[in-house]
């Protein structure tokens, strides 16, 4: 793939239903733009608790007692995480009433995984740095569903293979181990589409929020090689 060079830092959130392939995309936009990182909450949860500090202990009782991890927690791991990068100032806080002035420095672009999945949480997020793109990738609930039904995974490495369009070497067999491949236990239907109905109630005011800033883009797609072309020519427009 060949790589381009961004001219500006990009601030990117990208939104979309389970199964739609925004990990996928995220991959590629990294390849293609080397000078974008992941900042990913849930990776900086897990390497909090894992590293035993002070935030990832008190997220860790919340967790143990199976609660979620309140907001403002969750806006402090990331602002230390952009404070590390140097991405924004040294003295920012998440109590500030203005949002931080970010670098604009091409090396200091990211993709915000897994925060905000709530207006609430965008309006919060408003406050610590501003972003500049939300992407909202569209794909039709039957093929989503067409996609679930034929993935297989490798349990103990997490190695995802599709039928239709990544399949195993060998059919059944992990390409690494020669391992049987499974499905997962929740990886049927009527749970997905249980999960597809939350994630449209909780997204619409999420994508109306940035719709009203100005920072929304909706792309639509069937797959994820159909999509791509169309991100690439998108963040190219307004950051290469």
């Amino acid at each position: 793939m060949t790589t381009k060079e961004l001219k500006r830092a990009a601030r990117i959130i990208l939104v979309g239903a389970p199964g739609v392939g925004k990990g996928t995309q995220a991959e590629r936009l990294m390849k293609r733009y080397p000078q974008l990182s992941a900042v990913s909450s849930g990776d900086l949860l897990r390497e909090g608790v894992r590293n035993r500090t002070p935030l990832g202990l008190e997220a860790e009782s919340y967790i143990k007692a199976g609660n979620l991890v309140p907001d403002d927690m969750i806006l402090k791991l990331i602002l230390d995480k952009l404070k590390s990068n140097r991405w924004v100032s040294s003295d920012s806080s998440i109590t500030n009433a203005i949002p931080v002035s970010p670098s604009q420095k091409p090396s200091a672009s990211f993709i915000l995984d897994g925060f905000p999945r709530t207006a609430a949480q965008a309006f919060r997020l408003d406050s610590l740095i501003p972003i500049n793109l939300v992407v909202s990738f569209v794909t039709p609930v039957n093929i989503i569903l067409s996609r679930i039904a034929s993935r297989w995974v490798h349990a103990p490495s997490g190695r995802v293979y599709n039928i239709d369009f990544n399949a195993p070497k060998v059919a059944g067999k992990d390409d690494i181990t020669g391992e049987a491949l499974t499905k997962r236990a929740d990886d049927d239907e009527e749970t997905w589409k249980s999960r597809l109905k939350k994630f449209d109630d909780t997204s619409q005011p999420l994508l109306e929020h940035y719709d009203h800033k100005g920072m929304l883009w909706t792309v639509k797609g069937n797959s994820s090689d159909e999509i791509t072309p169309k991100l690439f020519q998108e963040l190219e427009s307004r950051f290469a």
